[in-house]
């Protein structure tokens, strides 16, 4: 007796455990039913394609993808362009979100930069006297040249009459030292005579010849036959406008030299960033594809501005260690600038239309809203951002050109409703136009062409 009545609790318990059961899962779905209630089915193509029912699109034969009322409730609180995408299309698309940070820290500030020769050290060769070049040296362009190296002689007419005066006033120089020595009168002449010497001397200098051949003409006494072209100082040829046989003009240029030990690297700054390069400021320069740093110093001279580029040149000057740098080279300037606590976001996060720069934010579990934003400066792959975000809201840094497209998209569906569908006449009601058309059909049966006529639906095409 007691083994059947535990069997019948044990029955009756089963039995309410199972109803119970029964109950939850009924008003769970129910209630999920309820949360995920489907306003209506749109064309993942066309969105402005919309039906009550599930199906295929008519135009792509895709599957109508559901509008759950919570997403509609979201959307409709939510700024124009906003879209929502779930969790797959986003791993498809590669979209990433992350949070916005305000903080400080330090970039590169990198410019392109020009080698110049320093103008101080460019020496320019010039004729003082029409003449002819004799003999040229195997020296060109871009060749190395010591410092009193023979480049080239020249002869010149013009220029005898100074060379025989220059040699007479040594003579008389060599007669008045050696009067005034015997006691004689004609000692009294000798500062006039070296006063006439240094005369002599400056004029030969403008004539081209160099203070070494004038020793070697007051050494020897002996008429030249040409007159040497030498060398300044150490440097590299970059102008040579001679050849043999060549007759010259007066001011004509022959060598121009450049001593290369320092140069200038003239970088182009945008206004916003010459408040970094103070005159004194060191900077890095970094020759591209090569393995070489210098070391450079912001010049004193006020930067120049070029109304071409719309930049200004700002002169750096670089120790030319082994004459690596040479003239019209570019190089890349980099100098190291802080940065105060502020709103900044990776690069890849701003769309960048030229005319406004737009973010999208995450207003939700996969809902995303555009939103126009101002920028600041740059900070490597970093941007500031002056104004429309704050620290902490989540936006999109990579796949938002996909999220833009989607976000075009959805403007424009919200811009034009779709078209409704004409109501269909009631059968009860027969026009002037049905009848007659219904009369035709029941005496021929077909169309004119003696085929059967297809019915064609003149509405707007969705889809």
């Amino acid at each position: 007796m007691k083994k059947i009545f535990y069997i019948l609790l044990l029955f009756i318990f089963a039995t309410g455990t199972f109803f119970a059961g029964s109950w939850y899962n009924q008003h769970k779905t129910s209630s999920k039913s309820t949360a995920q209630k489907v306003l209506y089915y749109v064309d993942p193509m066309h969105p402005a394609y919309k039906s009550d029912k599930p199906g295929i699109a008519p135009d792509c034969g895709m599957k109508l993808v559901p509008v759950y009322a919570g997403e509609r409730k979201a959307e409709a609180v939510a700024p124009a362009g906003t879209i929502n995408i779930d969790p797959a299309r986003q791993q498809l698309f590669g979209v990433r979100v992350d949070p916005v940070e305000k903080t400080s820290g330090s970039y590169n500030l990198r410019l392109l930069g020009r080698v110049a020769p320093d103008e101080a050290r460019v020496y320019r060769l010039n004729a003082g006297i029409e003449g002819f070049i004799q003999e040229v040296s195997p020296a060109t362009t871009g060749s190395f040249v010591r410092k009193d190296q023979v480049l080239a002689t020249f002869s010149s007419p013009m220029a005898a009459m100074t060379i025989q005066t220059y040699m007479l006033n040594l003579g008389a120089e060599d007669r008045f030292k050696k009067s005034a020595a015997e006691g004689s009168v004609e000692g009294q002449s000798l500062a006039s005579a070296n006063i006439n010497i240094q005369q002599r001397t400056q004029q030969l200098q403008n004539l081209g010849m160099s203070p070494l051949q004038m020793e070697e003409i007051r050494r020897t006494r002996q008429y030249p036959d040409s007159i040497r072209i030498i060398s300044p100082a150490d440097g590299f040829v970059i102008a040579r406008n001679v050849s043999p046989g060549q007759k010259f003009e007066r001011d004509t240029e022959w060598y121009r030299i450049a001593d290369l030990r320092r140069v200038w690297i003239v970088a182009d700054v945008f206004a916003g960033d010459a408040e970094y390069l103070q005159p004194g400021r060191q900077v890095r320069v970094r020759l591209p594809n090569k393995n070489k740093v210098f070391q450079g110093r912001v010049g004193s001279t006020l930067p120049q501005f070029d109304a071409a580029a719309r930049t200004l040149k700002v002169r750096i000057e670089v120790v030319n260690q082994g004459y690596v740098l040479r003239p019209d080279m570019f190089v890349d300037v980099e100098l190291p600038v802080t940065f105060s606590r502020t709103v900044v976001v990776p690069s890849s996060a701003v769309l960048d239309s030229g005319l406004k720069q737009t973010v999208f934010v995450e207003r939700g579990e996969g809902l995303f809203s555009p939103r126009i934003v101002e920028i600041g400066r740059r900070f490597d792959d970093r941007v500031e951002i002056v104004k429309g975000l704050e620290a902490g809201e989540r936006i999109v840094i990579t796949g938002n050109f996909l999220v833009s497209s989607e976000s075009r998209l959805q403007e424009a569906v919200e811009m034009y409703t779709p078209a409704t569908a004409p109501e269909a006449p009631s059968p009860n009601v027969n026009t002037a136009a049905g009848s007659e058309a219904q009369n035709d059909l029941k005496k021929t049966g077909a169309g004119a062409a003696g085929q059967p006529i297809i019915a064609t639906h003149h509405g707007r095409r969705r889809g």
